[in-house]
């Protein structure tokens, strides 16, 4: 396997070298930077002691935790032997010093504790009940097949951060797929990303509910081709209830009007979901991430930026996408930035979203967007 070595964040790591990424014995993938600069920065405010990269590859992300943030022991795993062997060359490359190795289990003892595993993510979940602070879950698709040892092995009050990239499947391309590993339905159109990411984190709070654990999301966000979550778990069957009671559906009519309502089951006919209807950021959280920026030098150049526009969006369930609804209603385009504009004149909050550049985040009824995208 010819490397070559590549620098994110604090981080040396050598890479396969290869024409595509997904042609190469080992997964990088350069786009993810902004993914992982997320990570980092979330790190850096919650402070965990135990992190795990369950599903590690080269090991980067596990090894910027451990580089960039407050972590005292960090766990790489993958179940790859290629990878394996690759993730103890970049630990080595960035920390030096010798490995003590035990059968398919590698440590090296520092500053940091720093544990290599070769094996099943799903086993080694299972073996460290309640064991991590931080347990980040970034899979190849779904994460559904590793959200139940997930569970056990974070602590209460401890942080579950999950990635989905299978947004097929979330946005509705492949609904029957959706039904089936998420037990949701999803929405085509503007509105699929959004509403793939309340599949996401709805999902995970059914499945916390069973351990009687609530969710708490400090953030959530869709970017490129996935979504990502990262949830602070509630301990008790009453917090767990209360998440459950975020849970809800959503209707759409031709014209772009959408209604949704909190239930466990839907009492309407022809209902999406069910979705999280909760927040999708906490604002004291995001307060401290945006403060982090200050002095972080990120890997990917529009990390600060994405930040700053999730902190700054409204932070309601769903929103409009000023084209589709000029589409639908034969109504001309106007700047996103005039319709905020007049919506705010009009005594409604409104704000732009990350889920789109022509969307808007509002508390404003349908009918007055209609009225303002007419010139009203």
């Amino acid at each position: 396997m010819e490397l070559v070595e590549v620098n994110e964040g604090l981080a040396r790591i050598l890479v396969p070298k290869a024409e595509r990424i997904y042609d190469a014995p080992v997964f990088y993938n350069p786009v993810m930077a902004l993914n992982r600069d997320i990570s980092v920065l979330v790190a850096k405010v919650i402070e965990p002691k135990k992190v795990l990269d369950a599903l590690s590859a080269t090991g980067v992300r596990g090894i910027r935790y451990a580089l960039e943030s407050p972590a005292e022991e960090v766990w790489l795993n993958d179940i790859s032997e290629e990878a394996y062997s690759l993730m103890k060359r970049n630990v080595a490359l960035n920390f030096g010093g010798e490995l003590y190795e035990e059968g398919d289990r590698s440590y090296l003892w520092g500053e940091k504790l720093i544990v290599l595993n070769r094996g099943d993510a799903n086993r080694l979940m299972a073996e460290n009940f309640r064991y991590f602070d931080l347990l980040d879950l970034d899979p190849f698709g779904s994460p559904m097949g590793f959200l139940d040892t997930a569970l056990r092995s974070v602590r209460r009050r401890g942080v579950l951060a999950v990635t989905a990239t299978d947004t097929g499947v979330l946005c509705g391309a492949y609904a029957r797929a959706c039904v089936k590993n998420y037990l949701a339905r999803p929405i085509r159109g503007e509105l699929c990303h959004e509403a793939g990411l309340r599949i996401l984190i709805g999902s995970i709070a059914r499945y916390s509910a069973k351990y009687d654990l609530g969710v708490e999301v400090l953030l959530a966000y869709y970017r490129d081709h996935y979504f990502r979550a990262f949830l602070r778990l509630k301990s008790g069957a009453r917090k767990a209830e209360k998440s459950l009671s975020q849970l809800g559906y959503l209707w759409q009519d031709e014209n772009g009007k959408f209604t949704y309502e909190r239930a466990f089951f839907p009492e309407r006919p022809k209902a999406h979901g069910p979705f999280w209807l909760g927040p999708l950021k906490n604002g004291a959280f995001m307060e401290e991430l945006v403060k982090r920026l200050e002095d972080f030098e990120p890997a990917h150049k529009k990390t600060g930026p994405f930040v700053e526009l999730l902190s700054e969006e409204l932070d309601v369930p769903f929103h409009y996408d000023t084209h589709a609804l000029a589409r639908k209603n034969n109504l001309q385009v106007k700047k996103v930035s005039d319709v905020i504009e007049r919506l705010d004149e009009l005594g409604y909050s409104a704000s732009r979203t990350h889920f789109s550049p022509t969307a808007i985040k509002t508390n404003a009824p349908f009918e007055v967007v209609l009225d303002v995208l007419r010139g009203s």
